[in-house]
């Protein structure tokens, strides 16, 4: 006899995961009551993260809208098309691919779409401010191709095209890189442009960090300069964590297939809804001036830094980030996030032009402005914020002193509160 009796959807009536449930508490508490000054975050939005949190998450979606393995992707499709063409306005590109789960995954699709192993790239050494995915011996850049650097000038701390130029002419790379995650100064996208097709070159712009100030029109655009440029969708553009690539029209096929299935299988379709809505926001008028906020409140805290005594490497900023050079203050990036983390400030440790110390105990740290920005801090509260880290590293041995500082970091960040309940 058949039981006709509906079988229990266990499924979709688990029990409550208490123990997840409880770490998600805790961070929430933590960004909450902390100040977040690491220039590769900042908070996204609630609809950002109930995107993220949707059923879209259940559904596999290999290849692209309208070429796709598996049936039923009417729906992941329009949201995956909705993604491309906000971001094709957002850059004022012609051509798109919002699948890479991160910035790194865009980088090696790139490698992969032009590169062959062996073949030699110029980019920018990983201690001057360049990026692990850029050549790294320990990374698959570093392990697959021949990689050359260049340094930035000495003196100045800066970016020395002429210097770039030489190097070029002497190796003659297939593909030229530029972009950096600890360089605080702006990028000439046309002088890399002139070498590159001087030496016959491919140009990669890796825009992870600048990405937002680069729409807002902060900094110079790298779209229709270079043939492919990288992008992550959190960082300055407060989005979801993830990749993009844009190139011109003519790499279109090459960069889908090495995105998929050259480096990538199924697609994170909850992710690309939630770039999305990410691209919509940063379209708004509202996050033109949340761009020029980041650059403001940048310039505010490392001018404070540098009137109390600490040296700046290349003397500023002209973007969301700037390194403090250490060394004079008998003191390592290491010591100093400790320090720093210990009241509730949190930075990270970040090697400098030149570092005679290793990466894991660093000469410098790095500071950021798009979370504290997000957050709705302006130039008053930069200057609170130096004062706060000026005095914990003057006064990193007092427990007493610390204990002060701590409570007046839970006082700022609570006159700016995140995420408040709905």
């Amino acid at each position: 006899m058949i039981n006709s009796k509906k079988h229990e959807n266990h499924t979709l009536n688990t029990e409550e995961d208490i123990e997840i449930k409880e770490i998600i508490k805790k961070e929430i508490e933590r960004q909450k009551s902390q100040i977040i000054l690491i220039a590769s975050e900042n908070f996204t939005s609630r609809e950002v993260i109930r995107t993220m949190g949707s059923p879209l998450t259940n559904k596999y979606a290999e290849g692209y809208p309208g070429q796709r393995y598996y049936a039923g992707c009417e729906n992941v499709d329009e949201a995956e098309q909705l993604a491309m063409d906000r971001a094709n306005k957002l850059f004022g590109s012609e051509y798109c691919n919002v699948q890479p789960h991160s910035g790194v995954s865009a980088n090696l699709a790139v490698f992969l779409g032009v590169l062959n192993c062996g073949d030699k790239i110029l980019s920018m050494n990983l201690r001057d401010g360049g990026h692990l995915s850029h050549g790294h011996k320990q990374n698959l850049s570093g392990r697959y191709y021949d990689v050359h650097t260049y340094t930035v000038n000495p003196e100045t701390e800066m970016l020395d095209y002429e210097n770039i130029q030489k190097i070029a002419r002497e190796v003659r790379p297939k593909l030229i890189i530029a972009g950096a995650s600890s360089y605080s100064r702006i990028i000439d996208f046309d002088r890399f442009r002139e070498i590159a097709d001087e030496v016959s070159a491919f140009f990669m712009a890796d825009t992870a960090h600048i990405a937002g100030l680069m729409v807002s029109g902060y900094h110079p655009t790298s779209i229709g300069v270079a043939d492919f440029t990288t992008a992550t969708t959190h960082k300055t553009l407060r989005g979801p964590r993830g990749g993009l690539i844009f190139a011109d029209k003519k790499y279109a096929d090459l960069i889908d297939r090495s995105v998929f299935p050259g480096v990538q299988g199924g697609p994170l379709m909850h992710v690309i809804a939630a770039k999305a809505v990410a691209f919509k926001e940063a379209l708004q008028d509202s996050f033109k001036d949340y761009s020029r906020r980041i650059i403001e409140n940048s310039k505010a805290l490392c001018e404070y830094m540098k009137n109390d005594g600490f040296r700046i490497v290349s003397g500023g900023t002209d973007n969301h980030l700037f390194l403090i050079d250490l060394t004079s203050k008998n003191l390592t990036g290491s010591e100093a996030v400790d320090a720093l983390t210990s009241v509730g400030i949190i930075v990270n440790k970040n090697v400098i032009p030149f570092d005679k110390l290793r990466p894991t105990i660093a000469s410098g740290i790095r500071i950021g402005t798009p979370a504290v920005t997000t957050q709705g801090m302006g130039e008053e509260e930069m200057y609170k914020i130096g004062e706060l880290i000026s005095s914990t590293l003057k006064n990193r041995n007092n427990n007493t002193i610390l204990k002060e500082i701590a409570k007046k970091v839970r006082n700022l960040a609570g006159d700016f509160p995140v995420y408040t309940k709905d």
